[in-house]
């Protein structure tokens, strides 16, 4: 079982949008993809409620309460035996042990970044707790950044790049600024299941992050396999 977890400590940089879009592509590829829902606003439980019955189903779980590794658990144990991928829609301000309980429970963590000056000095506040309290490198879990609602050519998405090139973490994505989100978001879908042709660079895009995302199941099933 692959467990993502889509996590910023700031609210508003599409934590949902991420969360939704990944389960809808891994739903749609054939896993038993299962959503779990901490943020106290339920955004990805309304998203789910809206998805057609006839779609790709997607279990989902209505997680948001005060988060905790043993609460953590239980939800996970309440996860059909056949899932294969968990995405979870973490809420904001984790920080501290709730931070390290989630990071606890996952293999792989996705950063989405919005280009904007505050975003970024949040999101550099965020990653430093995140190797000194979540010490996510000693843990084992992979970690992932992608970029938000971008509009590249701009000074502002120019600023976003200068800063992910300062990471040593992988940048994966540059997600664009499109309506198309709203649309497949209001049907309880994803954007690469939109029929509309001028989704195609968005559903190439996801592409990627799929692309990443199971190359590093690959690479730890192969240090499994290696540890004694």
């Amino acid at each position: 079982m692959q467990k993502i977890i889509v996590l910023n400590s700031k609210g508003g940089c599409g934590k949902t949008t991420v969360a939704t879009n990944l389960a809808s592509l891994y739903a749609q590829q054939g896993f038993a993809t299962a959503l779990m829902d901490y943020d106290p606003q339920g955004s990805s439980m309304r998203w789910l409620s809206l998805r057609p019955q006839d779609d790709n189903q997607i279990f989902g779980v209505q997680a948001n309460r005060q988060p905790g590794s043993a609460q953590t658990r239980a939800f996970q144990l309440r996860l059909p035996h056949t899932t294969e991928r968990v995405v979870i829609d973490a809420p904001a301000g984790v920080s501290g042990q709730a931070l390290v309980d989630f990071i606890c429970q996952v293999n792989v963590l996705l950063i989405p970044v919005l280009p904007s000056p505050i975003d970024i000095h949040a999101a550099t506040t965020f990653i430093k707790e995140l190797l000194l309290v979540g010490k996510i490198r000693s843990r084992g879990v992979r970690v992932g950044v992608l970029a938000n609602r971008t509009r590249k050519n701009t000074r502002v998405y120019q600023s976003l790049e200068r800063f992910l090139a300062t990471l040593k973490l992988p940048f994966i994505a540059s997600l664009r600024d499109t309506q198309h989100y709203v649309h497949a978001a209001e049907r309880g879908i994803g954007v690469h299941e939109l029929w509309d042709k001028r989704a195609e660079q968005d559903r190439r895009q996801w592409q990627e992050i799929m692309a990443w995302l199971e190359d590093n199941r690959a690479m730890l099933a192969k240090h499994q396999r290696h540890v004694p």
